[in-house]
């Protein structure tokens, strides 16, 4: 089962050497060095085709154009994903890569031009060593910052343009996020031109009761779907399952810190309908397709997306578990679809507590966080016009 697949990829100890952190530098001009640019047949030109299942069983095809003239762009930094044998990752993108680029970023083109750098990341079989989360950091972390740093400044240097810029990412990816905001946009002219940071399967610090602070000295959380320059945040667990005290996600070091939660479905807060866009193959992006049980009996879906409207609701919540973005799963016996989303990090036939719903985290709330973007692009150029 593709649960079982992810826990063989995550137990498996690191054996080979390290790359130096002084490993030459990547060439950004080369396209090779990119999993996703305008233009390029890459791993964002795939076939977003989705079937939205209702809560009666009909089956409706929805269509996806890419906008042909998006007004900004997005700079997407993948989760750890690499099954390379070493703590780092090369540069050749195996299907690990591509596969979790068309699952959380292709569908961005709706609303801006991707690009998705390539990096050398810490792989699987590093982030089970500890080379991601040790504190004071690593030089296989500091590998893959780096190249992070090098491909933002050859955006910014060649492709940018003035345009505003969203930033999106998932777990390595947020971490690595994270210091490019701290280290080279806070406070510099890169500042002006953020839209809004998506850092999601993440813990951010916040102070609480506030929305900018710990983290970030001067980006706030994101409030509404009008305010731009700030952050879109959270790590997702099930209502049925919260974080134990050993969790991975939704806690933060600090009596007067919290982990930040932002409900991209309901920004000003409370709890909302999510409007999920997921695998049909019912196996989450990270991984390899597994065969699933059909989402309505008797019924075959021929896209390789799925949106069930109803199915999923999502909230807030901090209390002794943590802070995270708790998600509902409306099973209704009336109801003919299945009433269940696969998503777990299982250990043994049991789902990984600490985990949570991380596997899913992007594609969870993907049809609303492409709703904010969309207005805060109008938002951003109505500031910018203001001028």
């Amino acid at each position: 089962m593709a649960n079982r697949a992810l826990l063989a990829l995550f137990v498996v100890a690191a054996t080979a050497g390290s790359l130096s952190a002084q490993a030459a530098r990547n060439d950004y001009a080369d396209p090779k060095n990119w999993l996703c640019r305008p233009g390029q047949q890459d791993a964002c030109a795939v076939d977003l085709a989705t079937t939205i299942v209702a809560a009666d069983g009909t089956l409706t095809r929805e269509a996806f154009t890419p906008n042909p003239n998006p007004p900004i762009d997005c700079f997407y930094v993948y989760p750890t994903v690499s099954t390379d044998p070493s703590p780092n990752s090369d540069m050749s993108p195996g299907a690990e890569e591509t596969r979790v680029a068309a699952g959380q970023a292709a569908r961005f083109r709706s609303q801006c031009r991707v690009f998705a750098p390539l990096y050398r990341q810490v792989t699987l079989r590093g982030l089970m060593t500890g080379l991601l989360t040790k504190p004071g950091g690593t030089p296989e972390r500091t590998l893959a910052y780096g190249d992070v740093v090098d491909a933002w400044n050859y955006y910014l240097q060649h492709d940018n343009n003035g345009r505003g810029v969203v930033l999106v990412s998932h777990s390595q990816g947020s971490f690595l996020l994270q210091d490019l905001i701290a280290n080279e946009i806070e406070g510099k002219p890169a500042q002006s031109r953020l839209v809004s940071a998506i850092l999601l399967g993440t813990s951010l610090a916040v102070p609480k009761g506030k929305d900018v602070g710990g983290a970030f000295k001067s980006t706030p959380l994101c409030k509404s779907a009008t305010q731009t320059g700030c952050v879109i945040t959270y790590a997702s667990f099930r209502s049925t399952i919260p974080p134990p005290a050993t969790s991975l996600f939704g806690r933060v070091a600090g009596d007067d810190m919290m982990s930040a939660c932002t409900n991209p479905a309901a920004l000003g807060g409370g709890s909302a309908d999510v409007h999920a866009y997921l695998n049909a193959t019912g196996t989450p992006f990270l991984l390899p397709a597994a065969p699933q049980p059909a989402w309505v009996a008797g019924k075959t879906v021929d896209t390789p997306w799925v949106s069930a409207p109803g199915l999923l609701s999502a909230q807030c919540v901090s209390n002794e578990h943590g802070s995270y973005l708790e998600v509902t799963v409306h099973g209704d016996p009336s109801d003919p679809r299945a009433d269940e989303i696969v998503g777990d990090v299982m250990s043994g036939n049991q789902p990984n507590a600490a985990w949570g719903l991380h596997l899913l985290d992007v594609n969870l709330t993907l049809g609303n966080l492409l709703d904010v973007v969309a207005q805060q692009a109008k938002a951003y150029a109505a500031k910018r016009g203001s001028r």
